[in-house]
């Protein structure tokens, strides 16, 4: 490993990716706990998404209207949020991630509470090719 700046093509590719990443994460985040609250409470309603991300209802209500002019959810007056097709497939990456990511933090001996927090912001910024070396990593370690 080298110390050494690296090409600066590579730093143009690394900057673009983080930038993207960091476009799509808040989206992400949003379709993925819609998509939770719909499975585990039969509803997704701005005042729970507001809770559960820590934020007003206010910044619940800016967000969603991104999201709805993304095509990601579907809402009606006074009823709770609902994600789209296309909603419903980037929920079901991000939780596929999550999980890839939060499993092989645990198989590295990460404490439940912390590879839960560090997969929460992780889970968005690894490739392809980085995924499916900690899911080949897990499954090859892991005892069970």
């Amino acid at each position: 490993m080298s110390d050494a700046l690296p090409p600066c093509e590579q730093h143009v590719r690394q900057y673009a990716a983080v930038r993207n990443a960091h476009e799509t994460e808040l989206l992400e985040d949003y379709v993925e706990l819609i998509g939770d609250l719909l499975k585990y409470q039969g509803e997704a309603r701005s005042a729970d998404i507001a809770a559960r991300m820590g934020v007003s209802q206010a910044t619940v209500s800016k967000t969603v209207t991104r999201l709805k002019s993304q095509g990601l959810v579907d809402s009606q007056p006074y009823r709770s949020l609902f994600l789209t097709e296309k909603g419903e497939a980037m929920a079901e990456m991000a939780r596929k991630r999550h999980a890839i990511v939060l499993q092989f933090l645990r198989t590295l001996g990460v404490s439940d509470s912390t590879a839960r927090i560090d997969a929460e912001g992780m889970e968005h910024h690894v490739s392809r090719e980085t995924l499916e070396a900690m899911e080949r990593f897990t499954r090859e370690h892991c005892r069970g």
